[in-house]
């Protein structure tokens, strides 16, 4: 297949979903498919043998990560010219809907991939008035699409409920021979918490509001009392402030990591914390899962299809944020608990391998391809 990848978020920016965009890119590159990416300005200009054709943009006022990306009539020459036999726009926003536009132009099917819940990071950013706004213009892109596949069944379901028309799920993958307990260091431990046997808890992922990490804040007393330390593992808007609120030698940022370096954190802690309340997967769950961690997190969309309450890890009611710190006591004071959740964990986890993960999508394309091409014919 030839499929022309349209999306608003690319490398070198780190995330959930960069990182599974290119694992979809290095999976079509193995299984010999042709692909071109349309994706903002700073972006590598080939990955995984697909040439990348940028677009300019400002940041978007409710996730300044993110830029409006703006569509040219140059980007619809390089789509038109590749001719694709299937369009992939990913979390579509203004240079996404332009994808759509085109591909319709040219005859060719689209499949809407939905990775991020902007709706939900509105409150965060002081826009609630936008939320509703929000839904309305992405069901209306995606409406658009033969198909909008979503990354977790829960995250399926709320789309569903919010009028998104033909949902299904694309949910997403590890590597358990990277993320794996083998990996665990005594001496990465020694480094960080100044002695390898004190507890670590970890947090990987974006520092940003929408992660709700000032609930943590009352951990740092939990800290000094169980001689344990705290992790955060990651980058991004909220750091200034959470390192000035997490003021403490019990608490160490270390900013992104990636490859090995971030396996052996994971592997090297002893409870991954996750307290977001907007996720629509979590990739970072299922790293610390394959890594042979017990997970404390919130009872929300995509978090609840990877852990087992009481038997990988501990879901917590969201509107309960004292019993995510007494859970996470319960593991500071219960080591053979948190080590035998973490086994379950790891065990769940290493079964989902990205190989199913991103030939279950091809098997989305294939299908796309094929409703589309009865509806012409009709």
């Amino acid at each position: 297949m030839r499929v022309a990848l349209v999306t608003e978020n690319f490398l070198p920016k780190l995330d959930g979903v960069t990182r599974t965009l290119a694992m979809l890119l290095e999976h079509l590159q193995r299984r010999g498919h042709q692909a071109i990416v349309l994706a903002p300005e700073g972006a590598p200009r080939r990955y995984a043998r697909a040439r990348v054709f940028s677009a300019r943009g400002v940041p978007l006022p409710l996730y300044p990560e993110l830029r409006l990306l703006f569509p040219s009539p140059r980007l619809e020459r390089r789509v038109a010219s590749f001719r694709p036999d299937i369009v992939h726009v990913a979390d579509p926003v203004l240079l996404g809907a332009a994808g759509v536009l085109w591909a319709q132009r040219l005859g060719t099917p689209v499949v809407a991939s939905y990775h991020t819940n902007l709706a939900a990071y509105c409150s965060y950013y002081h826009l609630s008035a936008l939320a509703e706004l929000t839904w309305t213009y992405r069901r209306f892109i995606h409406n658009q699409c033969v198909a909008t596949v979503a990354p977790s069944p829960s995250t399926a379901s709320v789309l569903t409920r919010k009028g998104f028309e033909r949902v299904s799920v694309w949910p997403r993958g590890v590597d358990p021979a990277l993320f794996t307990p083998q990996r665990r260091s005594s001496a990465w431990r020694a480094r960080i918490a100044g002695d390898p046997d004190k507890p670590i808890l970890l947090y990987a992922g974006r520092l940003a509001h929408e992660k709700n990490l000032a609930i943590l804040r009352p951990l740092i007393s939990r800290l000094e009392a169980y001689k344990a330390h705290l992790v955060f593992v990651g980058d991004g808007p909220a750091r200034a402030d959470l390192e000035s609120a997490f003021k403490s030698d019990s608490v160490t940022f270390m900013g992104y990591l990636r490859g090995t370096d971030l396996a052996e954190a994971y592997a090297s802690a002893d409870v991954f914390v996750f307290p977001s309340l907007t996720e629509t997967f979590g990739q970072v769950v299922l790293e610390a899962m394959a890594s042979g961690l017990s997970v404390v997190a919130f009872d929300t969309e995509g978090v609840r299809d990877l852990v087992r309450h009481s038997e990988t890890g501990f879901l917590l009611p969201p509107a309960a944020p004292a019993s995510f710190i007494s859970t996470v006591g319960q593991l500071l004071d219960y080591p053979e608990l948190r080590v035998s959740l973490g086994a379950r964990a790891r065990q769940e986890a290493a079964q989902r391998t990205w190989a199913a993960v991103m030939d279950g999508l091809l098997a989305h394309y294939r299908d796309a391809i094929s409703t589309h091409e009865q509806r012409s014919v009709a």
